[in-house]
């Protein structure tokens, strides 16, 4: 049986104990002290005086593993995906939260593909890669009380030069709080992890002191883009991401993850009764007949869902009147081609 790696870490004592600063951490887990970790609740007002603070934050980790969840909280808007597939996010998404004197500049990732080394996978590992090479801090994220040898695999891609935090996510589907103890010391001799951090994306006070923690890891320069900018993306790429989202929904676990989304028509024109009008066309691309068969559905009822519900997400997003066209076409082993993989914008 393979055992995952170890990794020395100078912060456990010789008995394998916890070291006093997670000790501490630990007993706000189990609710034994005030849970006051990283910066004070009104850090971002009261630095508002101060100077700007911004940073690039890579969110990286296994598929599935709640990254995408973690970073629309963290902006307080959705900009990623979601789905309970793995395999959902296949870009760099970029997220940005403007707060008192800070700016984080949140990078999600896709989860790091150990399984098939086809065309679309390397391009997903390439953008993991690339996206943690420059960056000011690490959010490596696990299921707390989990560690796998694909979160193995994540964590031994990652820079030793960076501060990494250790995100423990999903802590509200941990019953017993105890059994955290002994998988913390495990993970501290795995890794020297700059903080600790147990949470639920889900909560709010969580959120909200991993921004705290989160801030103190931000160098000290101008902030790169807009107080109300949640996003690099354009609006296209988000029409794209969206419809691919309802297509995961909406198939369940029939539909190969290899399905995509291509936009062919964007068109913004003024409307006679709403102030914006945006016209989509949108090419659902699967591998076989058979995916489009299931795409489609008895009657073609699953992709007017998938395009209903798209659609109202749109509107809200955009602020718009949305209409939009949908379309299945089956290009087999596109995922295999790096050409066909490149034109239908991965890098």
């Amino acid at each position: 049986m393979n055992q995952d790696p170890v990794f020395p870490d100078s912060r456990s004592d010789d008995k394998g104990e916890l070291a006093p600063d997670v000790a501490k951490q630990l007993e706000k887990i189990l609710g034994r002290a005030p849970a006051t970790g990283g910066a004070p609740a009104d850090a971002a007002s009261s630095e508002a005086a101060g100077a700007p603070h911004c940073g690039l934050v890579a969110i990286v980790g296994k598929p599935n593993v709640g990254k995408s969840t973690l970073l629309n909280a963290l902006v307080g808007q959705k900009v990623s995906i979601t789905s309970r597939k793995a395999q959902t996010t296949r870009h760099r998404i970029t997220g940005i939260r403007s707060e008192g004197v800070n700016q984080f500049v949140f990078v999600d990732t896709p989860g790091f593909q150990t399984r098939h080394g086809n065309a679309l996978n390397k391009s997903l590992n390439k953008a993991v890669t690339g996206a943690v090479a420059d960056v000011h801090v690490v959010l490596f994220v696990v299921e707390a009380g989990h560690f796998s040898l694909a979160d193995a695999k994540v964590l031994s891609l990652l820079p030793a030069d960076v501060p990494v935090l250790l995100i423990a996510n999903k802590l509200d589907t941990v019953h017993r709080r105890a059994e955290i103890a002994p998988w913390l010391r495990d993970m501290q001799q795995r890794h020297p992890f700059a903080e600790f951090v147990p949470m639920s994306a889900k909560n709010a006070k969580d959120i909200q002191r991993l921004l705290e923690i989160t801030a103190k890891y931000l160098p000290e320069q101008d902030w790169w883009y807009g107080a109300d900018e949640l996003t690099d993306k354009s609006e296209k790429f988000l029409a794209s991401e969206i419809v691919r989202e309802k297509l995961f929904r909406l198939t369940g676990d029939e539909l190969p993850y290899t399905s995509t989304v291509v936009i062919d028509k964007y068109e913004e024109e003024p409307g006679k009764k709403v102030s914006r009008m945006v016209r989509i066309a949108a090419t659902i691309v699967v591998e076989r007949d058979g995916h489009k068969a299931m795409v489609i559905g008895d009657k073609g009822e699953r992709i007017k869902r998938i395009g209903m519900e798209a659609r109202q997400e749109l509107e809200k997003l955009m602020d718009a009147k949305v209409f939009l066209e949908l379309w299945v076409k089956v290009r087999s082993g596109w995922a295999d081609d790096e050409a066909r993989v490149r034109s239908f914008g991965y890098e």
